[in-house]
């Protein structure tokens, strides 16, 4: 396979701000794999918080460039294997692996949901993202993208009183993300009257490494929680069971599709939901999360949504949060 490597800086619409950083921009890693003829994508974001930049993906690569250009692509699985053993870091495989999937999908000339034996005809909706701001900003964002389904980014001394702004401003189903940012006893009441306030559930509330909190939130909690920087990896499916509802699986933390594949299948086994989240990606990360979309209970695949200028072509949101599927193989990406 040929190897192309490209940094982009890709603008956002708004700042985004969460409880524990903001930004304008979003670097973004973009990779293509080439083999007969065929051209596959994959995206990786950098990410100050696990301390990946695309400089450092790159360099990662860079340095198995000749052994990924000598391999001969069959099975994106098997050379998931090969990208482990090599020990790169999970967001430089993502932006392999889903390039392998894509040409993949390519070569075989289906999209991926056709090859795993799934239908597009049902799927959830994304959510789109409220960003922590000024409550007069969050409604103006707000009343600017009309959407039936919101998750909004708390994690600030006003929690509950922006949930009530918000919900003066739209009757659309609200999801909370707090990342990190409250304690057991805070979810606990929040949630009460959170739910009041027509909230589906609550994304990772507390520290990642709060069991405890978390299994006093399984008991008490009126709303259901998903984890989220709880659940990074495969092993972690099992860590998160009887302490979370359901988890947020991001194709950056884990490694990629094939991963991704096998924590639905664990999660389902244990009779959680699953949701799979973006990290600001362009179309090209948004398309490969939209394959996996007949498997999921929720999904976050508003990235591309929130730039202010996209970087490929593929899968497509509408207006009215439809997902249209390109009449194209793989997971139909192609670079603008």
């Amino acid at each position: 396979m040929n190897v192309e490597l490209k940094k982009y800086v890709l603008e956002l619409e708004y700042t985004f701000s969460i409880s524990r950083e903001s930004h304008d921009y979003q670097d973004s890693l973009i990779v293509a794999l080439s083999q007969e003829g065929k051209t596959g994508y994959g995206e990786a974001t950098s990410n100050p918080y696990y301390k990946i930049t695309v400089e450092s993906m790159k360099e990662e690569i860079e340095a198995i460039r000749p052994q990924i250009e000598a391999w001969d692509l069959d099975d994106p699985a098997v050379f998931h294997s090969f990208l482990k053993e090599k020990g790169l870091s999970n967001f430089a495989i993502c932006a392999l692996d889903l390039a392998a999937y894509d040409l993949y999908g390519k070569l075989k000339g289906k999209p991926l949901y056709q090859i795993w034996g799934t239908d597009n005809d049902q799927y959830p909706l994304t959510n789109y993202t409220i960003g922590i701001d000024s409550i007069e900003k969050m409604v103006a964002k707000m009343k600017a993208k009309p959407w039936p389904l919101y998750k909004i980014k708390l994690g600030t001394d006003d929690d509950v009183a922006i949930v009530r702004e918000l919900r003066k401003a739209s009757d659309a189903v609200f999801r909370i993300d707090a990342n990190c940012a409250w304690t057991a006893e805070d979810t606990i009441g929040y949630a009460k009257e959170l739910k009041k306030l027509g909230v589906e559930f609550l994304e990772q509330p507390l520290k990642a490494d709060d069991l405890e909190g978390y299994k006093l939130l399984m008991q008490e909690s009126v709303l259901p929680v998903i984890a989220d920087e709880s659940c990074i990896v495969e092993e972690d499916v099992e860590k998160c069971h009887g302490h979370f509802h359901g988890i947020n699986i991001k194709l950056t933390k884990c490694g990629g599709l094939t991963p991704a594949l096998r924590m639905i299948k664990k999660a389902k086994e244990l009779n959680m939901k699953v949701m799979v989240g973006c990290m600001t990606e362009s179309t090209v990360g948004i398309s490969a999360i939209a394959q996996l979309l007949p498997q999921l209970d929720y999904v976050d695949m508003d990235g591309a949504m929130l730039l202010k200028t996209d970087i490929a072509t593929g899968v497509k949101i509408t207006k009215d949060a439809r997902v249209l599927f390109p009449d194209e193989p793989g997971c139909g990406v192609n670079l603008l």
